[in-house]
Order: C-alpha cells, then structure tokens, then sequence
C-alpha cells in the first residue's frame, strides 16, 4: 500500500467456497489488499472473477451455499482503531453493515422492493439505523437524500414505486438509500450495468461529486477499463478468484505487467496507448471446481512454462506495485504472500 496510506478496510488472506451438488467452487482464495481512507479503489476483471464476492466478505453477507473459509477484513471507523468484521456477532455486525460500510447494488430493480416507494426505502433504512425517530420523519430525510443524488422532482418522486422509474432514476434511488446512511465507505457493484450510456455518465459523475463533498472512500467493483481510467486511484486486477495485480492506476495502464492485465487491456481502448488493433483472450475461464495448478492464469498465458505450476507470491517491483506471476521474479524488489 502507498506509504502515506490511512487505511480504513484492510483484507487478509481471504478464502470463500461454495458448496453445490456439482462439487465445491474455490470462489475466493488467498485475496488480500488494503484501502485508504478518501481513495477510491478499484476491483476489475472479467465476470465470474469474484469481484462482487469479495466485496459481499467485506459486511460478510455470503449467504449459502457460500463460506467464507478463512481470512479476515479488519475496518478502521478511525484510524488506529481496527474493528475485526470476521469476529463480530450479527447485533454488531447490522450497525456497521448498511450503516458504517453501504452498497449500491448492481441491478437497482432487484435491490428495490416492487411493493414500497422509494421514500419508504430511504425511510426504512434510515429507521432502521437509528438516525430517525419514524417512518413519517424519514419520508422527510427522504427529499433531502433523493435532492443530493440528483432526483429530477425529489418531493413528487419520493412517492414513486419503483416500477414508475426509469432505470437512471431507479440507481438514483438506490444511491440516495445507501447515502442515508451517512457512511465512511461506499462499495458501488457495478453501478452503470443497468443504465444506458448517457446515465453511465452521469452516474459516475455524480459519484464523483458525492466522493469529495460526502469524504467518503469508494471502492468501485468493474469490468469497464475506461470507469477505471477515469474514477480510480488505485486498482486490483482480478482474475479466477485471486488478485493477479495491484498498483496505481496510471501504472497499470502505462505499464502493466501480469500478462492477463496486458491481455485485458489490448481488449479494450486504452486512453494512454495508440492501438491499432484490439485483441481477444485466448481459451477460456477455468473451473473453480477443478482449478488449474499454479497460477490460474497459465492455461491461457503465451509465456507460461513449468514454474507456472506453482503458485507465484506477489512480487513487489516498484512503489505500491505488485504482480503475481514468475516471470519478475528475478527484478522483484521483495515479495508478499
């Protein structure tokens, strides 16, 4: 982590299966990372990585047939002051889950109940926290927080069901619930998969905003290389449940290392690189139940060979930069994990 780092969440050789009838799925393993306090940190990779898991460990609302296997996530409400989320009991865990640490859920049609207005949410949630005396003052809190997320008519929407909302207008409100919590850390799932271009902009933008005038730290979960570039400082590449690497953000982009993370990015447009021609990954994701040996990447690396077959620890090789895969193993300036 960068030396001057305050950190507020910090992940530790986290580990969740899941447990079907097809065979256990090694979800998450041996993932570890740290946030800073006011950064907003970046979880990137295709579907199906674990980015979305490993966020979910972070309040622990992996429900069954998952497990959270072993790991720890310590949280710092101020700094010097660690709180271990692995070992709270579920009373203390609801003050700080939706509360302290909230979300903005992917899909904001599946995070909305069809039944209840979208002031009765923010009114719920704000009740349930203790920062209001009734549902009645709530619905009053309610414009204010759908104000802040830009709600076009706040006092007419926050009598809205969600099905007289259109998508932009949904995510609003599930940003609106998720601020009302005044929270010191917003975890955001993907927040513009549900919306079309032109709310994707405007999304991110207000995001940003909320970012500097609420102090909040953001930890922004995405496959879109360019919400990356724009949004982050900070990123961890993951691929099949490990984090192959991590550093600032212009460092990945001006010089990534891990050849899934060259792979990733020679797939998409890169703002910092003239590319004439896009590139495809070769083979596909692996099973998680039956993962390949080593470093899961290999099957489908172009540089793989018989040291792949054991996992690479995570090589230090600059100032808050490190990748996971042998071949820097020679230039590496220390090693983690």
């Amino acid at each position: 982590m960068p030396e001057n780092c305050d950190p507020i969440i910090e992940v530790r050789d986290l580990y969740i299966s899941f447990y079907t009838y097809a065979g256990v799925v090694k979800a998450i393993e041996g993932v570890s990372f740290t946030v800073c306090r006011g950064e907003t940190y970046c979880l990137v990779g295709e579907t199906g990585c674990g980015k979305s898991v490993t966020s979910k460990a972070l309040t622990r609302l992996i429900q069954a047939p998952g497990r959270i296997e072993k790991g720890r996530v310590i949280y710092y409400p101020k700094p010097g002051h660690p709180i271990d989320i692995t070992s709270l009991d579920e009373g203390e865990l609801r003050k700080i889950r939706g509360g302290e640490i909230a979300y903005i859920i992917q899909d904001p049609s599946a995070a909305l109940d069809p039944l209840y207005t979208i002031g009765f949410h923010i009114a719920e949630t704000m009740n349930a926290h203790g920062l209001v005396r009734s549902i009645r003052e709530g619905f009053r809190e309610a414009v204010k927080y759908l104000n802040k997320a830009l709600m076009p008519d706040p006092e007419e929407r926050v009598k809205s069901y969600p099905h007289e909302l259109s998508g932009g207008m949904k995510q609003r409100g599930v940003i609106a619930t998720s601020l009302s919590t005044k929270p010191k850390v917003l975890v955001a799932d993907e927040p513009t998969t549900a919306v079309d271009v032109t709310i994707q902009a405007q999304i991110m933008k207000l995001l940003k905003e909320l970012k500097s005038g609420e102090g909040l730290t953001l930890i922004l979960i995405t496959h879109n290389m360019g919400l990356v570039a724009e949004m982050c400082d900070r990123v961890a590449v993951m691929y099949a449940g490990r984090i192959v690497e991590e550093g600032a953000v212009l460092d990945i982009f001006k010089s990534p290392k891990h050849p899934y993370t060259r792979a990733l990015l020679n797939a998409v447009i890169n703002p910092l690189v003239r590319t004439s021609k896009l590139e495809s990954i070769p083979g596909t994701v692996p099973d998680l139940i039956r993962p390949p040996r080593g470093c899961r990447f290999h099957p489908r690396c172009p540089f793989s060979s018989e040291i792949c077959l054991e996992r690479p620890p995570s090589f230090l090789i600059g100032q808050d930069h490190k990748v996971a895969c042998w071949l820097y193993k020679d230039e590496a300036q220390g090693v983690e994990g």
